[in-house]
């Protein structure tokens, strides 16, 4: 089984420079992540974007459906800023006949103390196991795109009530 890797972004993939006192997207991590933790399944990186998510438009989700629609992976997970990551799988529901597992993170990848590499290996799991759909995979627990919230009080995701 091979899986397919889309990334678009967001504080998984972010990078602090210091001259700027901020944090700006730099390479995509989930290449290293993955590669560190020895994992014996294929994959495949494709970076298909480099925004914030605060920052993505409508066209730019378009962009994403298009990649992942035209590439032949059944299995495919989305790297993704927090912020606007459900928006991103509503739109990814047109994409029938795919495990489509949305994840990203709330500090960089690159920090030490960051949730990326549980939620990648999370993710990973997870679109080895689930039933087509499209599925956001944060915090240890999988949700359905309409029935979520990212909770930033909290920074994590939760059912909506």
């Amino acid at each position: 089984m091979k899986i397919k890797v889309f990334t678009t972004g967001g504080t998984i993939d972010k990078v602090y420079f210091d001259q700027k006192s901020e944090f700006q997207v730099g390479d995509p991590q989930i290449d290293v992540l993955l590669r560190e933790a020895n994992v014996s399944f294929d994959f495949d990186v494709e970076s298909v974007l480099r925004k914030d998510s605060l920052d993505l438009t409508a066209e730019d989700r378009q962009v994403i459906l298009e990649a992942v629609k035209r590439d032949p992976a059944e299995r495919v997970i989305v790297t993704h800023g927090t912020d606007t990551m459900v928006e991103t799988a509503n739109v990814l529901k047109d994409c029938p006949g795919k495990v489509i597992v949305l994840t990203g993170a709330m500090q960089p990848a690159r920090l030490r103390s960051s949730d990326a590499l549980f939620n990648v290996g999370f993710a990973a799991a997870c679109v080895q196991l689930l039933p087509h759909g499209v599925y956001i995979a944060m915090n240890g627990r999988i949700f359905e795109p309409v029935n979520v919230r990212k909770n930033v009080a909290e920074s994590r995701f939760e059912t909506l009530s």
